[in-house]
């Protein structure tokens, strides 16, 4: 097993500045910075590149266990690792969900025999696992749905989603969408079949009103609160009005400022179904300025494969979600080769800040000491994302046909080279991130 390497000539993006020097490495841990530094392992000659800490994406769902026809812990971090992600953190919506502790460690041993990138999990709220949720080990939080999706996990009742709020302190991560507005929605327009309609059926106001709920528990009891893929300018703007010294953060996907109604569900159809849904230019617009702000802490993807065949079904039948952990860095480095966000705002939305907010040792920063998790960048290389030539085992993507500019050429997890030249090292192995 190979740990230790040199990077030479890189332009290295380090936390307050972007400089031309080396890096190196050994055991796994970056252990000198610097244009003196003598050559140790392999050396990589990175000139003409960008070297960035490695991705982390902190909302995933990889399927395992009960639909891996779809994804696994395995194609899933393959997926990952040739887009630059070094660290995911999976949900727990599967079959049979994940709301115990004996469950958690079954998940966990998954991992570790199949993920070529280092992992973390949350652990799933139900109606009366509360203790389960306290007492399990290492994890990055606790999971709410307090709108139904995809699974069967729901905590939609006001009295059980306080006390989970009033006991404990791990952080917990909520799915904001309002179940009592979307039943009475899907009442509404249940004699309609047009894909369009789905964020209707999954308007701003069930967005809006759970997320509020959320906010105020979370005030109430000074509990960690993060919002997870916030959807809407009106939840931008609400979020604008809290006190300075909440304990509340949350996260944007790509796609909920790259693709927008109407035109996704006229080109895309089924495919461009998701929960909480993409929506209209006016929030799109809203999310991209609130990101931009601080307003917004980070970037997820929410990756969440089905098969084109399950997708392929009328609206009513067809699964929501979408694959993108593969793809979400380089629509971000297209952005900045267009001059719209700077790199270092990109490193620091999706890798720095996630890691900070969920307290991940060792992780999001080029710095002496910290897990060698890297990621080279080519900001020259057009590509053009093509259905059949991805790592997800679904292999399709929304932006199927899209070129973009600035691609990840070679991804390190814990010094191991694990993706180069289009390949990824199947025989790699991430390792179990640790939570403070």
């Amino acid at each position: 097993m190979k740990t230790a390497l040199t990077i030479r000539n890189a332009e290295v993006v380090l936390p307050v500045r972007t400089e031309r020097t080396d890096v190196s490495v050994i055991n796994g841990r970056i252990c000198a910075i610097g244009n003196e530094i003598p050559d140790v392992g392999e050396v990589i000659d990175a000139d003409g590149l960008f070297l960035l800490p490695g991705i982390i994406d902190p909302q995933v769902h990889f399927r395992e266990p009960g639909a891996d026809h779809k994804e696994d812990l395995h194609s899933g971090s393959c997926a990952a690792a040739a887009g630059g992600v070094t660290s995911f953190l999976d949900m727990p919506n599967n079959t049979p969900p994940v709301i115990t502790r004996q469950r958690m460690q079954g998940k966990k041993q998954l991992a570790a025999e199949k993920s070529v990138v280092n992992y973390g999990f949350f652990m799933g709220a139900t109606p009366d696992n509360l203790e389960e949720l306290n007492a399990v080990e290492n994890v990055c939080g606790i999971k709410i749905f307090m709108g139904s999706s995809t699974g069967d996990l729901l905590v939609d009742d006001p009295d059980v989603l306080e006390k989970i709020f009033a006991n404990g302190s791990r952080l917990i991560a909520v799915h904001a969408e309002d179940e009592s507005v979307l039943q009475a929605n899907k009442a509404l327009l249940k004699d309609i079949s047009d894909v369009r309609i789905h964020p209707l059926l999954r308007n701003e106001s069930a967005a809006l009103r759970a997320t509020k709920l959320a906010v105020r528990f979370s005030l109430k009891y000074r509990r960690r609160l993060h919002i997870l893929h916030l959807t809407t300018e009106d939840e931008c703007d609400f979020l604008r009005t809290l006190p300075r010294e909440h304990r509340i953060s949350t996260e944007v996907c790509p796609q909920h400022f790259t693709l927008t109604a109407p035109e996704c569900y006229e080109q895309l159809g089924t495919l461009a179904q998701m929960n909480p849904p993409l929506r209209t230019k006016r929030h799109a617009d809203a999310l991209w300025q609130a990101l931009k702000d601080g307003i917004i802490d980070c970037i997820a993807t929410d990756h969440a494969p089905h098969t084109l065949a399950e997708k392929d079904q009328p609206y009513g039948k067809a699964p929501a979600g979408m694959p993108g952990v593969e793809t979400s860095l380089a629509l971000m480095l297209d952005r900045v080769n267009r001059n719209v966000c700077t790199l270092q705002e990109v490193v620091y939305w999706m890798s720095e800040s996630p890691a900070k907010l969920y307290a991940m040792q060792g992780k999001g920063r080029i710095e002496v000491g910290q897990d060698a998790d890297l990621v080279l960048v080519d900001m020259s290389l057009k590509k053009t994302v093509t259905n059949g030539e991805l790592q997800t085992r679904v292999n399709w993507s929304p932006y199927h046909g899209m070129e973009l500019k600035g691609w990840p050429v070679q991804t390190i997890v814990n010094g191991q080279t694990v993706f180069l030249n289009g390949e990824v090292d199947k025989s790699v192995r991430g390792r179990e991130i640790s939570f403070a």
